[in-house]
């Protein structure tokens, strides 16, 4: 990844969801002088979280940087804030060469499942990119884009996947992320009328 200023840091904020973090942490970075080179944002169950990659042309104090954007919160409601120093690229461990899949998973919510799933994944050097999990009612969908060597032989992890999906009563899938993404495209614009795509999206998804 290429930084616009020379000092970049990984910046994590965590806060009750609410209108403006997003714009209140972004007016601190610039105040400072910095730049937002990359970011991630998501809400679960009510609690706001964000991760982002910054830099700046002068170098700072990593407690300088967060207590700007603890100051940058109104609200009084306060900002749980970690910044560090990003990584110098001869730190990083090398990767064998990857390619992306979709690992989709669901059936009935029951302790375990998130547990089982990376195990398994973690055990074949497999890396978990981004991974969304949410139940309604007693069922329970995992999605997982995964960064999978190009030595492993996807029928035999699918064929895996498959197995201890029917141990946990679970449905498991292991999709070419090019083809979940052409997929669900089709499902997404294929909406009816006044039906949100999003919706239209899980409902066929959890039907399959």
């Amino acid at each position: 990844m290429v930084f616009r200023f020379p000092h970049s840091f990984v910046i994590n904020v965590v806060a009750d969801d609410r209108p403006g973090i997003v714009a209140a942490v972004s007016n601190a970075i610039e105040q400072l002088g910095g730049n937002i080179d990359a970011c991630s944002q998501t809400v679960l169950a009510g609690y706001f979280t964000l991760i982002m990659i910054a830099s700046f042309p002068e170098p700072l104090p990593p407690a300088v940087i967060a207590e700007r954007i603890r100051e940058a919160d109104t609200s009084g409601r306060g900002y749980d804030v970690v910044v560090r120093p990003t990584l110098a690229p001869e730190q990083f461990v090398p990767r064998p060469e990857c390619d992306r899949f979709v690992i989709t998973a669901f059936g009935k919510d029951q302790p375990g499942i998130v547990r089982r799933f990376s195990q398994y994944l973690a055990g074949k050097d497999i890396n978990i990119v981004d991974l969304y999990g949410d139940h309604s009612g007693d069922e329970f969908v995992l999605i997982g884009q995964l960064e999978i060597p190009k030595f492993w032989d996807i029928r035999m992890l699918q064929a895996d996947l498959e197995q201890m999906g029917q141990e946990l009563g679970f449905t498991v899938k292991l999709q070419h992320e090019n083809i979940f993404v052409a997929t669900n495209q089709l499902r997404l614009y294929g909406s009816p009328p006044g039906q949100s795509g999003h919706a239209s999206h899980r409902r066929d998804f959890i039907d399959d």
